[in-house]
């Protein structure tokens, strides 16, 4: 599905009219970059045409008493999720990244993103409880860290034992839950915990050797899980995440020998 959005976002490019200007095929999930992969709590990239009049990013005069903008300043751009604004982190006039309110419950929504009161269309999404999907480095590669904070990468691999940290989004409630439009201050795990999974080439992890799976506090949306790698992990593992029936996409690999 990655390849669709890629194709949408081309194709948005030979498109007319001075107003905001997306696709169902151009919302995409920011971590894992395919369509469909909604929850509340997640982070969604969608890509376009005239989606804002300048380019800005999230900045720390943008937070105000621990509190996230759903405007970046005088952007103008605002993303209206069942009319509720989500917050944002990223405008430019071909692509908004912004986090689904977690207000929000499992069900069809409707996305709609306004500049300066120019709406563009009113596109249906389906939101999940989860959705479970991994930060990747590239198309193929989940972002994963050493304790020591360091990248994990093919020069830097991980190593069977190891404890790594993968980083990802859409991972669902939490204990304490998310306030919304607030950076939490403090870990928080999926709930239930119990029912969260790790599979290394479709073989389940031990749940004793995932040591968190939970919010990264003073980050929102972001979510981490701190694992202890079986001693025979192969090299080059698949690596999948989520609660069953609902995982992560598969075809992403952790760098390890």
């Amino acid at each position: 599905m990655a390849a669709v959005v890629l194709l949408a976002a081309l194709a948005l490019a030979q498109s007319s009219g001075s107003g905001p200007y997306y696709t169902a095929d151009s919302i995409a999930n920011s971590a894992a970059n395919v369509t469909g992969l909604y929850a509340p709590n997640t982070f969604v990239t969608i890509y376009g045409q005239n989606l804002a009049y300048t380019t800005r990013a999230l900045a720390a005069s943008d937070i105000a008493g621990g509190m996230l903008p759903t405007v970046l300043g005088t952007t103008g751009v605002r993303v209206l999720i069942n009319n509720i604004p989500a917050d944002i982190y990223y405008v430019s006039p071909g692509q908004v990244n912004l986090l689904i309110p977690t207000s929000l419950v499992p069900g069809p929504v409707m996305l709609q993103l306004v500049v300066d009161g120019l709406a563009g269309p009113a596109i249906p999404i389906l939101l999940e409880s989860a959705a479970p999907s991994l930060f990747q480095l590239d198309a193929a590669t989940v972002l994963a860290v050493h304790l020591d904070g360091s990248t994990i990468t093919a020069t830097s691999p991980a190593q069977p034992g190891e404890v790594v940290v993968l980083f990802a989004s859409g991972l669902g409630p939490t204990n304490p839950a998310a306030i919304p439009n607030q950076i939490p201050q403090q870990a928080a795990s999926v709930t239930p915990i119990s029912s969260f999974a790790m599979t290394i080439n479709g073989a389940a992890v031990n749940p004793q050797q995932i040591l968190y799976a939970g919010v990264v506090p003073t980050f929102a949306g972001l979510f981490q899980i701190n694992v202890q790698l079986p001693a025979n992990t192969p090299a080059n593992p698949q690596i999948q995440i989520g609660y069953a029936g609902i995982m992560s996409p598969a075809g992403r690999v952790l760098p390890l020998k």
